[in-house]
């Protein structure tokens, strides 16, 4: 087995966040709020006006190498799950997804897990991204998200 096959094409972390579905959820649906809890760090600005409400919504990101990306909604359940495949603008899907997940604990305490799942990324340059992302860095990011969701609660 190589050491590419030993890598884990699905990752993912959860964590409880003491703020309800609802409002977590309005920090990942607005794709204007994502760089500031992001902690891949590569999100730079989305416009305005773009919050999801459907599967089969698109929404675009900058990138901070200036790159924009058109991310396409696949998976939508609101306040519960969210998932979106990103792609270079015009161009085919390269087959990674992030996915969020969030189930009400309480009155306000919800569990949110995150998946980033690259099991169809057919473009093998974006590997050694692909492999870098970690549960540790989703976790990150979860932890970003409930500061933001906590302070507001």
């Amino acid at each position: 087995m190589t050491a590419e096959q030993d890598v884990p094409r699905v990752v993912s972390a959860s964590r409880e966040i003491a703020a309800t579905p609802e409002r977590i959820f309005e920090l990942i649906a607005d794709p204007s709020l994502q760089p500031r809890w992001d902690a891949n760090d590569n999100l730079s600005e989305a416009p305005a006006g773009q919050r999801v409400r459907r599967a089969g919504d698109m929404f675009t990101m900058t990138l901070t190498t200036g790159s924009v990306r058109e991310n396409h909604v696949v998976e939508f359940e609101e306040a519960r799950r969210i998932a979106w495949h990103p792609s270079e603008v015009g161009r085919r899907q390269p087959g990674h997804l992030w996915r969020w997940e969030l189930e009400p604990r309480g009155v306000s305490l919800t569990l949110v897990t995150h998946t980033y799942d690259w099991t169809l990324l057919n473009d093998r340059n974006r590997h050694p991204r692909a492999r870098s992302t970690t549960s540790d860095k989703l976790r990150a990011s979860l932890d970003r998200l409930a500061a933001l969701a906590e302070a507001a609660s």
